[in-house]
């Protein structure tokens, strides 16, 4: 073969290779510029919402606050009683018969010694009649024997006799009166009756209940204290009691204190006493108890709606005005780069604006922003939903009230105390 035609084809394929090299070289440098924009855009994007949400501060939460100021407070014990009647019982017959009448109805308010029940007393009445008759024929005996020995007729031994069988007979019908009046259940004081618990023909032995007796005019409550207040407490001392702790509508005193302390339990029992003109204390009701001490004063407290429990402690959220840097990082960056004036406009126009604001009062939306200020505090006693502060607060502090549970340190607050956490939406309404 020529040596000529060796060379042409072989540097042909030399330029090929070169023009498929150029080219693939190209497609992975647009390869790579492609998916380097690409994550580079991811970066940047991800880096603009980190930076974005690490600046950005959340809007001013609306929350009601109370001032801390030192007020009067009236400690107390607490516990938990059952209400009974001071004059109560369970009525019962004291001999058997068959139910004849029922003399009174549920509820119904009946007097001293007023006839409830009446049982069948016909054999009873007739031996009472045939031995008022023989009581009499025994007195007629004893006159006629009197006058025989005021004559000087009559022996003593027949006297004796005639006075022995009178005495005999008149005692043996007060003793059938007595077994009569046992036929009739009475009410042994005024008071109100309950359900009955018999039917008209029902036979009763004695000790079968009949119907309970109550007088709900006074009630007394009974309860128990650990034996370490007992100190604490006197007779006549006001005590205070209601369905629920928050709610003590009922004041009476204490009549009662046991002297001796249960050796098992370490409680003390007293009985207290209280007025019951309406009724509306049932025997044998569940009630919380208050027993009121002396007052004091200069006590810090606040609504128990203001504390929070959390593992670390008890605290409270405090409002307090916003530092002059953390105002300031508030204020939008569109406003801090804004030009003070506009070189277009004359000097006149740009000054009369700030000369306008100059004379405008402060009003709401310039006044100084206010933060959060997770406080600390030390619990003491509690009454009628405030808790005694003991340690962490003091006089002027502005605390929440409401809404802590989506608060946090260091937040900003705007304070709104038109609303009252502690009414229903509807008193507030109506007020």
């Amino acid at each position: 073969m020529c040596p000529g035609i060796d060379v042409l084809p072989v540097a042909g394929s030399r330029g090929l290779s070169v023009k498929r090299f150029f080219i693939i070289t190209g497609i992975l440098l647009l390869l790579i510029l492609v998916c380097g924009g690409i994550v580079g855009f991811n970066i940047l994007r991800d880096n603009g919402i980190k930076q974005f949400f690490a600046t950005m501060k959340p809007p001013a939460a609306t929350v009601s606050t109370v001032i801390v100021k030192p007020s009067s407070w009236t400690p107390g014990i607490e516990a938990i009683g059952t209400v009974n009647a001071v004059r109560g019982v369970d009525l019962t017959v004291e001999t058997t018969g068959i139910v004849k009448e029922i003399l009174f109805h549920a509820n119904q308010k009946v007097t001293d010694n007023a006839v409830l029940l009446q049982l069948d007393d016909a054999v009873e009445r007739a031996d009472l009649e045939a031995q008022k008759a023989q009581a009499a024929s025994d007195q007629a005996a004893l006159t006629r024997a009197l006058e025989l020995q005021r004559r000087g007729v009559g022996t003593d031994a027949t006297l004796d006799a005639a006075r022995a069988a009178a005495t005999a007979s008149a005692s043996q019908v007060n003793k059938l009166q007595a077994v009569l009046e046992q036929k009739q259940l009475t009410a042994p004081f005024s008071g109100t009756a309950g359900i009955p618990k018999i039917d008209v023909g029902q036979y009763l032995a004695p000790g079968n209940s009949v119907v309970t007796l109550q007088d709900l005019d006074t009630m007394r409550v009974d309860f128990t204290i650990p034996e370490q207040q007992l100190s604490s407490l006197k007779i006549g001392q006001t005590i205070r009691l209601g369905a629920s702790g928050t709610d003590l509508p009922f004041a009476g005193s204490i009549r009662g204190i046991d002297p001796k302390i249960d050796p098992a339990s370490r409680l003390v029992s007293i009985r207290g006493e209280v007025a019951n003109p309406e009724g509306k204390l049932t025997p044998g009701q569940f009630v919380q108890i208050r027993v009121e001490l002396p007052e004091e004063s200069n006590v810090i407290s606040i609504p128990q709606t203001a504390v929070t429990s959390s593992l670390y402690g008890d605290y409270v959220f405090v409002v307090v005005p916003a530092k002059p840097d953390d105002a300031g990082a508030e204020k939008p960056a569109g406003d801090a780069a804004k030009p003070q004036a506009d070189a277009s406009k004359p000097a006149s126009d740009t000054a009369k604006p700030a000369a306008d604001n100059a004379q405008k009062p402060a009003d709401v939306g310039q006044q100084p922003a206010l933060v959060l200020s997770q406080v600390f505090v030390k619990l003491g006693r509690r009454n009628n939903g405030m808790v005694e502060i003991v340690e962490g607060l003091k006089a002027g502090d502005e605390v929440v009230t409401a809404g802590q549970n989506r608060l946090f340190n260091g937040m900003s607050v705007a304070v709104d105390n038109t609303i009252d956490p502690s009414k229903s939406a509807n008193r507030q309404v109506q007020q």
